[in-house]
């Protein structure tokens, strides 16, 4: 990482592969997100996605081998070829760009349900974040985030990032559900929000 940050980069983290992990706590807890991913996914009654911040993709195929049309960017080159990696292995085109989040427009974005998930504790621009999720949502978002203090206490459990009271390497923002609500009902209607431990996870419908 370069000593200064673009204006809207996103802070990079630490990657850990969560989603195949074989850790029975975090598959537990994974679990239990993936479950209230499905939930509200279903909740919102469309089958079409554009995933914000696709990572390497998890989230997308998850959607697709349901039978959703999904689409979706990344601001980084190695997570978008990985993501690309698991069409390929389906047999179907490529899903997936780099993009910047604050590059997006709602021309780019044909879909009804906007995904964002474990994105915006990275980003250092949350309002600007948000008015842009806010213009893409056609008209659902999904969002989810870290549950604080929650998170920390149970990194700091588990010995880690002992030096930086348990806040995960990039993580920038901190939320409450109450706080991350709060936030969200500025600009979005709350249809349903899910708790699974340790994230917040809010569909919402552009107000």
């Amino acid at each position: 990482m370069t000593d200064i940050l673009p204006k809207y980069d996103n802070v990079a983290g630490n990657y850990y592969d969560k989603y195949n992990t074989r850790n029975p706590v975090a598959r537990y807890l994974m679990n239990g997100f993936l479950s209230s991913f499905d939930e509200l996914t279903e909740k919102a009654g469309v089958r079409n996605a554009y995933e914000v911040g696709c990572g390497e993709g998890n989230l997308s195929m998850r959607l697709h081998d349901r039978g959703w049309e999904v689409h979706g960017s990344d601001l980084e080159e190695t997570s978008v070829a990985e993501a690309n990696e698991q069409c390929v292995s389906r047999n179907i085109a490529n899903r997936f760009e780099t993009r910047s989040l604050f590059d997006l427009k709602p021309a780019d974005v044909s879909a009804e349900l906007v995904i964002c998930c474990e994105v915006l504790e990275h980003v250092p621009q949350t309002d600007r974040a948000l008015d842009v999720l806010q213009s893409l949502a056609n008209p659902y978002l999904l969002v989810s985030v870290p549950r604080e203090p929650i998170w920390r206490v149970l990194n700091l459990a588990r010995g880690k990032y002992i030096g930086d009271l348990g806040n995960t390497p990039g993580h920038i923002q901190h939320w409450s559900s109450a706080a991350f609500l709060a936030l969200l009902r500025k600009r979005f209607e709350i249809v349903e929000v899910r708790k699974p431990l340790p994230w917040t996870m809010v569909l919402c419908r552009r107000a």
